[in-house]
């Protein structure tokens, strides 16, 4: 029996019909399922920091995920504190997504509400009853996600409170770095008003009027308080820790700006323009600079004790 040429026997046609049918089905087939990407989450500037301290004041980009968990590579969480009259979302705009995106567990809180707060406005209660809060922040952290220890990375009065919580409320065990940003730590001058205020002695009167209208830590971040002296009268440092001090050339807030830095210890201290001479970034704008956040993400990761930032993407002025 002949076979017309090109026509192979239908036994064949349906097995190859049924091949090609299981060809199309196994490539429209779904894969097997693939890792998620990591979130990015988008870094603030200068308006995103506005944004949130009218709109999300107790929420940053990258910060507070709670179902973080700290790898191999970054094992230690990192919790934000911001400064007087601050708040998480300002203070955390640029800081806590760049931290999330480089692949930390982030953190941060608000602290020091008294009736002025309204909702926004943080840091001004005694700086005692704001390390209490720290700590209770800091022990939910450790207990959530299982580490061992936390960095810190606070601005101005947040990187000034830390230190009650580390030297007076256990906190040298629980904190790894403690990375400070135009910190508060030996109090400031305010441009030599402190001191024109204790020789006219109306110092104390002005004092209590910050404490009865609910601003008690202006009080005790002026140099020489009683709250500064008591604080650092065993030492700037405890073992264990590492302190690196961040402070800018253009600080008009904490005068004179060495009073920012730590001594003694395992410390370090900064002076932002010995890097990046051009960087204007003054006190308030000090979360916002991109060199800062190099200096940090190399302060709590390599620890490269040579290391230079690119002196790229400037904090503003303020």
């Amino acid at each position: 029996m002949k076979l017309a040429l090109g026509k192979p026997p239908l036994p064949r046609r349906l097995a190859a019909a049924a091949l090609a049918a299981c060809s199309v089905m196994i490539a429209s087939a779904p894969g097997p399922a693939s890792a998620a990407a990591p979130t990015t989450y988008p870094v603030g500037d200068l308006a995103t920091s506005i944004s949130n301290f009218l709109f999300s004041p107790d929420a940053a980009p990258g910060a507070n995920d709670w179902s973080c968990r700290p790898s191999a590579d970054h094992p230690h969480p990192v919790v934000i504190v911001h400064g007087t009259t601050s708040n998480l979302g300002s203070a955390g705009a640029m800081i806590a997504p760049t931290l999330a995106n480089a692949g930390y567990c982030v953190y941060g809180f608000n602290y020091g509400e008294t009736s002025l707060t309204l909702g926004h406005i943080y840091g001004l209660g005694e700086v005692a009853e704001s390390a209490r809060t720290m700590s209770a922040f800091v022990d939910r952290v450790l207990a959530e996600t299982g580490a061992a220890k936390v960095d810190v990375v606070g601005a101005s009065q947040g990187g000034m409170m830390p230190n009650y919580y580390i030297k007076r409320l256990g906190g040298a065990a629980k904190v790894r770095t403690m990375v400070g940003l135009v910190p508060t730590n030996h109090g400031t001058t305010m441009q030599g008003l402190v001191n024109i205020g204790r020789s006219l002695n109306v110092l104390g009167l002005v004092n209590d009027v910050y404490r009865f209208v609910g601003a008690p830590t202006y009080p005790e971040q002026e140099e020489g308080s009683d709250f500064q002296k008591a604080l650092f009268a065993d030492g700037d440092t405890v073992p264990g820790v590492r302190y690196l001090t961040i402070a800018t050339s253009h600080d008009t807030t904490v005068t004179p700006l060495t009073n920012s830095f730590l001594h003694g210890g395992d410390s370090t201290n900064i002076l932002l323009q010995d890097l990046c001479p051009d960087d204007p970034v003054s006190h308030s704008g000090i979360t916002l600079d991109g060199p800062v956040m190099q200096i940090i993400l190399n302060a709590i990761g390599p620890d490269e004790p040579d290391f230079t930032p690119n002196c790229t993407g400037y904090g503003p002025n303020i």
